[in-house]
């Protein structure tokens, strides 16, 4: 399962979020976004983890506190294909 990070402290690192759902179970992988442009953490990534595991790490950490920013956690949703882009 994807689970949604949100709220992010700019400081977070990959290794920081992946420490804070470990007690969960395996985190299989943690994606942090970045602006492409300045390189600076956009304020949200995601994590995964095994289903059930990853239903408790969210029920647990929706609303935690990780480097003084409260976190919003939940089930990430797909947000379908974009449509193709047009070049002129």
């Amino acid at each position: 399962m994807t689970i949604y990070v949100g709220n992010l402290a700019p400081e977070t690192t990959a290794a920081g979020v992946e420490a804070l759902f470990a007690p969960f179970g395996r985190v299989e992988k943690v994606t942090l976004i970045s602006d492409p442009q300045t390189g600076r953490l956009r304020g949200f990534g995601f994590v995964e983890m095994a289903d059930a595991q990853a239903r408790q790490a969210v029920a647990a950490l929706d609303g935690a506190e990780l480097q003084g920013a409260v976190l919003r956690v939940n089930e990430a949703r797909d947000r379908g294909a974009k449509p193709p882009r047009r070049s002129w």
